[in-house]
């Protein structure tokens, strides 16, 4: 190399440092600013065929944006969830000038999403792509599931997240969840891992993104695990709904888990939590950091909905009171 193509080379390279510069180092996402929501289901119960149109007159008086709509049971998505009912929904969405922030599908709508048995499977994905209709049909941006957990995992509770503690336990009594014989669990993963391919397909041909939300002994248990998902898929109409609540419950520090997921946070569920980190009181009542977790929103760019899921126990302030209080709290540090 003569003198002049060193210099030609140094010139080149000089210039491209910046552009490397960049690439190492890409832009922080703009600020965001969170929206604030209920699910309706603070104000009904989980049965099957349980109506969230009243729920809706309370959460649009209190002043939310935006509301979550759930179905509770496998037949409702043709029994329940009518044109006609829809149609009276809508109605009252507009009336109440909310918005349907995500449509959500209860886990025992979907739970054989990770059977390995592919008739089970197909069941479940023919029920989700019903959801999705329904979704599109009430305008949501997005479909939403709690990450179903293995089938051959059977605990003390039916709902086996909430299986997280033995609250006195008797003499000799062990934390105990029964493994089914021959569990493989590369096999049931990679199944999943397929199946949530098959999901996020029919979601957008709906024009839906899918969002996962983790709880206790799912195949997505924390923010982690649902990059390791994410990886295997990488896609960005798929993304995380993080619940604060069983987040902490898991003791995983709910700001940490909201930079982790970074841009792939599509949602939030907000709960507060007692000192041991086992119950979810009353908003306002608990050592939840609301600030942190906001201002954590803020620096990974979130602008989706923040909505309150409230858990009731005896003696708990109305639910309206409640939900006020967290309007409240959400208000202060937006």
């Amino acid at each position: 190399m003569n003198r002049r193509q060193f210099l030609q080379n140094v010139a080149l390279a000089t210039s491209a440092l910046p552009l490397t510069a960049a690439a190492a180092n890409p832009p922080s996402p703009a600020p965001g600013r969170p929206r604030v929501g209920c699910l309706s289901w603070c104000f009904h119960n989980l049965s099957p065929a349980a109506d969230p149109e009243p729920a809706l007159d309370v959460i649009g008086a209190l002043g939310f944006e935006g509301v979550e709509l759930i179905v509770t049971a496998p037949g409702d998505l043709q029994e329940f969830w009518t044109d006609d009912r829809i149609d009276r929904l809508n109605q009252k969405l507009q009336r109440n000038r909310l918005r349907v922030s995500q449509f959500v599908l209860f886990q025992p709508v979907v739970e054989d999403l990770s059977s390995t048995d592919r008739a089970a499977r197909d069941r479940a994905l023919a029920r989700f792509e019903a959801g999705c209709r329904i979704g599109k049909m009430l305008a949501a941006p997005i479909i939403n599931i709690v990450a179903p957990w293995a089938r051959e995992l059977k605990g003390p509770t039916g709902y086996l997240p909430r299986y997280y503690e033995i609250a006195r336990p008797q003499p000799g009594q062990k934390y105990h969840i029964d493994i089914a014989e021959g569990f493989d669990w590369d096999r049931v993963w990679n199944a999943y891992v397929e199946t949530t391919k098959a999901c996020l397909a029919r979601a957008k041909a709906h024009g839906l993104k899918f969002s996962i939300e983790q709880h206790t002994h799912c195949l997505v248990p924390d923010a982690a695990s649902f990059l390791r998902l994410w990886d295997q898929i990488r896609d960005d109409d798929l993304g995380y709904n993080l619940d604060a609540g069983w987040t902490l419950l898991q003791r995983e520090y709910p700001p940490v888990a909201i930079h982790k997921v970074g841009r792939h946070l599509l949602n939030v569920h907000m709960r507060d939590i007692d000192g041991l980190m086992r119950q979810f009181p009353a908003f306002g009542q608990g050592v939840m950091d609301v600030e942190a977790i906001i201002t954590a929103l803020r620096q990974v760019g979130f602008n989706g909905f923040a909505s309150i899921e409230q858990d009731r126990h005896p003696g708990d302030p109305d639910m309206r009171e409640t939900c006020r209080e967290y309007l409240r709290i959400m208000r202060e540090y937006l």
